[in-house]
């Protein structure tokens, strides 16, 4: 049988996190800008009260790959909504935000 015709087999992937990126990283607000080709997703830290806040991280996706992100993550809020009850989304005041300067690239 040619390598064409055997069925494919599920492929592992051998996946390392190191110990800083392990312990994670605290975001209790995200900014989602997205171009032609891109989505760019900001991670910030929002101290109650504090007029300022800095991204922590900046993850970017292509088109492709956000949509499969939206996908996972509905499915891993349904499952956690199973197991654990619905997740109450409060309502919270709006936030002004201020990027300064802003470009197209």
């Amino acid at each position: 049988m040619s390598d064409q015709n055997k069925p494919k087999r599920d492929q592992q992937i051998d996946i390392e996190l190191d110990e800083s990126v392990a312990e994670g990283t605290y975001s209790n607000l995200a900014i989602i800008n997205h171009s032609v080709s891109e989505f760019v997703v900001d991670f910030i830290s929002m101290m109650p009260g504090a007029p300022k806040a800095k991204v922590k991280s900046r993850i970017i996706l292509t088109p492709q790959h956000a949509k499969r992100f939206l996908k996972a993550l509905a499915d891993n809020v349904s499952r956690f909504e199973s197991a654990h009850g619905e997740i109450k989304d409060y309502e919270q005041p709006p936030i002004p935000m201020n990027f300064g300067p802003t470009g197209e690239a």
